[in-house]
């Protein structure tokens, strides 16, 4: 059975997902829609797609599942849309920047029985998922410390920085997401620092270009977060878990494994240069997830509740960053 999926939104993350879509034979981009015609017409062409309204692809019988990749203050309208007309939901992170409007499309969700899925990609990183494999084999023990750092290669217009919700809510929460999936239990303590070094626009658009978290679980578990808007070398990606009984550390992913060792010393390839390219096997991933989680009836993972969560301690650190305080969750 051939699922029909519509896209909503065909910007750069609608194109993602367009392009695994169009070389799935379990799947395919039915229709899209985007609020930009021209968009909606350019990608359409490339999958054989039929150009709809939003409303008119959320209402079609034909289409099976919806992808949204629109902006966020637009989630919360399109996913009681496509639950009231049983689609199932594919959503990109966050769901929504407030934790109660979130609920709210939870509940219409659960309401109307249909799978949720939400798009934290780097849960599908081939290194990233080994290394929780690894994790729950219990090849290092039980895990004691965890350190994340993500620190992208320049900060974005300050246009996005002014409705993005902040570092926390935009950049971090994928960390935040990814400390739940590699401590394999929830915070219960955090603290969050954040400073504005990179631009001093930012620091006036009320948001931070530089920051930390520190998470703690019920059973002392600890994670470090550290964020930063700009990275001189490239988009910097790593992890690093620390058990009783050793230590597991996905890297980098370089450009080419070519290292040069001569007399001025070792050198290797320059990181990638962003997230579509670092993360291109993950975005392939979680639509094939969410693609034979449809087919199967399997569990959808990561979850709305998942997303929830994450939303739940980014603004917890974005509060405890600016009052300094250590918050109880």
């Amino acid at each position: 059975m051939m699922l029909n999926i519509g896209l909503l939104g065909c910007g750069r993350i609608g194109q993602v997902h367009g392009a695994t879509l169009r070389g799935m034979t379990t799947a395919r981009a039915a229709a899209v829609s985007d609020a930009m015609p021209a968009a909606a017409e350019a990608l359409a062409l490339t999958l054989n797609a039929r150009v709809m309204t939003s409303d008119d692809l959320l209402h079609d019988p034909d289409i099976d599942a919806v992808v949204i990749g629109t902006p966020t203050t637009t989630h919360y309208d399109l996913i009681h849309q496509a639950a009231a007309n049983g689609k199932a939901i594919f959503c990109e992170k966050p769901v929504d920047l407030s934790v109660d409007r979130i609920r709210e499309c939870l509940a219409a969700v659960d309401k109307a029985g249909v799978p949720f899925m939400t798009a934290f990609n780097r849960r599908f990183d081939p290194s990233f998922a080994h290394l929780q494999r690894q994790i729950a084999d219990g090849v290092i023990g039980n895990v004691e410390l965890v350190t994340i750092l993500s620190r992208d290669p320049s900060p974005p217009p300050l246009g996005y920085i002014k409705t993005s919700g902040g570092i926390f809510r935009d950049m971090m929460i994928h960390d935040l997401d990814m400390a739940r999936f590699l401590l394999g239990e929830d915070p219960v303590e955090l603290h969050a620092a954040g400073s504005c070094l990179v631009d001093p626009a930012i620091g006036k658009a009320g948001d931070f270009d530089t920051a930390t978290v520190t998470l703690k679980t019920a059973s002392g578990k600890l994670c470090q977060i550290s964020n930063s808007r700009r990275a001189t070398y490239g988009y910097d990606q790593r992890i690093e878990v620390h058990g009783q009984k050793g230590l597991l550390r996905a890297e980098n992913q370089l450009q080419n494994t070519v290292e040069l060792a001569n007399d001025a010393g070792f050198r290797r390839a320059a990181t990638e240069p962003f997230f579509l390219e670092r993360y291109a096997a993950a975005y392939r991933a979680e639509m094939e997830h969410f693609v034979d989680v449809i087919a199967t009836g399997g569990q959808m993972t990561p979850s709305g509740h998942d997303g929830l969560k994450a939303q739940i301690l980014a603004d917890a650190a974005t509060q405890s960053a600016q009052d300094g305080l250590l918050k109880k969750l």
